[in-house]
């Protein structure tokens, strides 16, 4: 047992005891001490655990010493702040899926995991699971020939009730995040393995779903996602798709379909829960009975997720097929996009919700950046300058806006064209906001892009942009392009207009 992972439960759930269950199957890992938001549930999750520590607060599990691993049980909004937490108390992190509610706060999280030098992996337990390593090992050898078309889909339902988990808003309800994940994670192994990588990212996504009319989470919600394949080695792009629910029971398989056959799963995503037998199915094109591959394992499958911690520890994140960072990262930007194409937008995503990952207030922490001074900027201005271009998901730009301002910088350059229609400059004005922190920052804007480069359209543009930023100044202004057949007089005089009011 001294040679074994001490793993601490942070929360006291189904999952979790789930998790603690497989525990006892692991050849790597032991349970030491559980920690909940009270004593009393603490209490009775051990009943069943053996000798086995409650503590009834999660900063009392951070505290033990003895504990080396965290395993995080609690509801998707609550993961990025308990795995920051769990990563600055130095001890591993085994995460539920999803990591956190997008990919801004799974950014968060994989930063304070490397800044603290502590193991971190996504619990996809599915992907740890001998079924998908030999599904994975079929795909290398190409036994199907060259993959051309996936499906799959995790779906379920459930009874509606606007306060249960599922469904609640604030908890992050709905079958994108709950069980659309896991396909969403299927797809991009299959199609980066086919491809000769580990994992791959979309190219395309097109989605469409229903939001409920009452908590606006996704009850069921579809997607197609095309993926680049091997152009080098003659491979065409495959295509795949992928379905979730929380209102309807889906099939809840994956099927690959290539060149030479296809491959079967009929239980992908939990295959032999507890131990025992788990089948891929192989139908070759000319063949008339199809081929069973039988996988056995003694071992639940919660109980091979912790031995797949404890192999990879000192590398400190999963092993392919097990989530790596950036295939954790790439996931959740897929979940956003599915999201976004359905227009499901979490009230905690919002500009007047919107928390720090960490759900502290932000801060500046000690950092090394270096001022410089401007005449006229009454604030000393980080000599690192951020850039907006391109940035437009709210939750997504505060992760790194955080970061940024965090470690001292204070300078953020934007622009009337960038993102189309001002998007650029309406997300940075609605993070300002959120956080608060106008009087701290500077904020340099432009306008005057060709083909508008004039200084009646300067002055126009100006005003748009300070009504997308919602603010009545910027500290530093410019102007985009120079145009050669107007005088510079007339640029000079417009600005000079713009900054004496």
């Amino acid at each position: 047992m001294n040679d074994k992972l001490r793993w601490g439960v942070l929360g006291t759930g189904t999952i979790a005891t789930a998790f603690a269950e497989g525990l006892l199957t692991s050849k790597t890992g032991t349970l030491v001490a559980v920690g909940s938001r009270s004593q009393a549930s603490a209490d009775t999750f051990v009943k069943s655990c053996g000798s086995v520590r409650a503590h009834g607060s999660y900063e009392a599990l951070f505290a033990d010493a003895d504990v080396q691993a965290v395993y995080i049980s609690t509801p998707h909004p609550h993961h990025a702040e308990w795995a920051i937490r769990t990563a600055e108390a130095k001890k591993h992190i085994l995460c539920e899926k999803p990591i956190g509610m997008n990919c801004g706060e799974a950014m968060s999280i994989v930063e304070s995991a490397i800044a603290n030098d502590v193991f971190l992996m996504e619990a996809f337990m599915y992907r740890c699971h001998p079924q998908t390593l030999k599904l994975v090992e079929l795909l290398r050898e190409k036994v199907i020939g060259e993959v051309r078309v996936i499906t799959a889909s995790f779906g379920f339902q459930a009874e509606f009730d606007p306060k249960r988990r599922l469904f609640s808003n604030a908890l992050g309800g709905g079958g994108i995040l709950d069980v659309g994940c896991y396909p969403a994670s299927m797809v991009r192994l299959v199609a980066g393995v086919a491809s000769g990588r580990d994992f791959d990212e979309p190219i395309e996504l097109k989605a469409s779903g229903r939001l409920n009319d009452q908590t606006s989470i996704d009850e069921y919600a579809a997607a197609v996602l095309k993926f680049r394949g091997n152009p080098a080695a003659g491979q065409g792009p495959i295509v795949a798709q992928i379905a979730t629910s929380v209102i309807a029971n889906l099939d809840n398989t994956l099927r690959i379909v290539g060149e030479k056959g296809s491959i079967f799963l009929a239980t992908p995503w939990v295959p032999a829960r507890d131990g025992g037998k788990a089948t891929i199915t192989l139908h070759l094109n000319g063949e008339e009975q199809p081929r069973e591959i039988v996988i056995e394992t003694s071992q639940q499958i919660y109980g091979i997720e912790a031995d797949t911690v404890a192999a990879n520890v000192e590398r400190r994140q999963g092993a392919s097929p097990a989530m790596s960072w950036d295939d954790t990262l790439g996931n959740m930007r897929t979940l956003d996009q599915w999201r976004q194409q359905i227009g499901l937008v979490y009230d905690q995503e919002k500009q007047d919700q919107l928390p720090t990952a960490s759900r502290r207030p932000l801060a500046v922490g000690s950092n090394s950046m270096t001022y410089g001074a401007i005449p006229h900027v009454d604030k000393k201005v980080s000599r690192l300058v951020l850039g907006v271009d391109n940035f437009t998901f709210l939750p997504h730009c505060a992760a790194i806006w955080d970061a940024f301002f965090e470690r001292g910088g204070n300078c953020w350059d934007t622009a009337h064209i960038y993102g189309g229609h001002g998007a650029c400059e309406r997300t940075l004005g609605q993070w300002v906001k959120a956080r608060n922190i106008r009087d701290q920052i500077v904020v340099l804007d432009k306008g005057g892009h060709s083909p508008d480069c004039n200084p009646v359209a300067v002055s126009r543009q100006h005003f748009e942009s300070l009504d997308r930023l919602q603010m009545d100044h910027v500290d530093i202004y410019m102007l985009h392009r120079d145009n050669p057949d107007v005088p510079v007089g007339e640029f000079v005089d417009i600005l000079n207009e713009h900054k004496d009011n």
